[in-house]
């Protein structure tokens, strides 16, 4: 069995799905696909039962009602991965901004010495955007040197969606306590992971814009991050993230 599980939360991605798969167990090293599809009607998720046979017991779909938000997505699937026994799980997007290949480098990363999550970073030595309008690039990083400025983390791209987990992070997390549902799920399990002691590793990436289907992005979800990052600051003087932890 594989010590790694690549959790692909899924809606509208019929265009992607498949080749998003594909690549992934193309790579040298043996890791398992975990699609979490919420209710696409395009038909995402017909195009994964069909490739189940072909990729038996590498490939897994959870199918759930609706799009009930992307955090809630990652949450079941850290679930799903614990009662596996998965030493390493890692967040990727369907839609080949993230490239499959540096999966490989975020596993190294995790690996090393003292370091309890490895991040695709856009902002660190390195790293990069393509296929960004300027407008949109502004955004992302005035996020970031925001986030950074409120959560005292010493993390570049705090919103980074591409991160490898080592389980004994996912084993220790109350995830009743992860409040965030949006892309600012992101900031709160770096936030969440910081808070448990464990350091972050950066590894620069190239993030690419999606080419095929529709972004997700939202004002509601830039929303959340403004305002949910301050009321997750202040939570932090009196709570913590521990499993089995009580407010003070």
């Amino acid at each position: 069995m594989s010590d790694s599980l690549v959790i692909i939360p899924t809606y509208k991605e019929r265009e992607n799905v498949e080749n998003i798969i594909r690549a992934v167990f193309s790579l040298d090293k043996d890791m398992h696909v975990l699609i979490i599809d919420d209710g696409s009607p395009d038909g995402t998720a017909q195009i994964v039962k069909e490739l189940l046979p072909v990729f038996k017991n590498r490939l897994f779909l959870e199918e759930r009602s609706g799009k009930l938000g992307l955090g809630t997505a990652y949450i079941h699937g850290f679930k799903w991965a614990l009662d596996r026994k998965y030493q390493y799980v890692f967040e990727m997007d369907a839609d080949f901004s993230h490239n499959p290949k540096d999966l490989l480098r975020l596993y190294a990363a995790a690996n090393e010495e003292g370091i309890g999550m490895s991040v695709g970073s856009r902002y660190v030595r390195g790293g990069k955007l393509e296929n960004w309008p300027m407008s949109r690039i502004f955004i992302s990083f005035g996020a970031s040197l925001y986030v950074r400025m409120i959560t005292w983390m010493p993390v570049k791209d705090p919103t980074a969606g591409f991160v490898c987990y080592k389980r004994e992070i996912l084993q220790r997390l109350d995830f009743d306590k992860i409040r965030f549902i949006g892309y600012a799920f992101q900031i709160e399990m770096k936030f969440a992971t910081r808070s448990l002691g464990y350091k972050i590793k950066e590894v620069p990436i190239t993030f690419t814009d999606r080419i095929e289907g529709v972004s997700k992005m939202s004002g509601g979800i830039v929303k959340e991050a403004v305002l949910g990052v301050l009321k997750m600051k202040w939570r932090s003087f009196s709570d913590t993230y521990e499993r089995g932890e009580r407010p003070l």
